[in-house]
């Protein structure tokens, strides 16, 4: 990744970040997965990442996924 992604979204459920880039797909927002979470121990987390033009749009559209 190049310096024009950032963070949009983490948890600690890895299928929240899957369901957080679908949302973002549907709605024509490119976004990538970097699944942090340790395989052995599971902790950790997943973090959702947008260009950074679309990093206000994207946040709204995830705002709710967590609750």
């Amino acid at each position: 990744m190049n310096e024009n992604w950032t963070l949009v979204f983490t948890t600690a459920q890895t299928w929240q970040a899957e369901i957080a880039k679908q949302i973002l797909d549907e709605n024509g927002i490119t976004a990538v997965v970097i699944n942090k979470k340790d395989s052995s121990y599971l902790f950790g987390e997943a973090e959702v990442y947008v260009d950074i033009c679309d990093a206000e749009k994207a946040k709204e559209l995830t705002k709710n996924i967590n609750h």
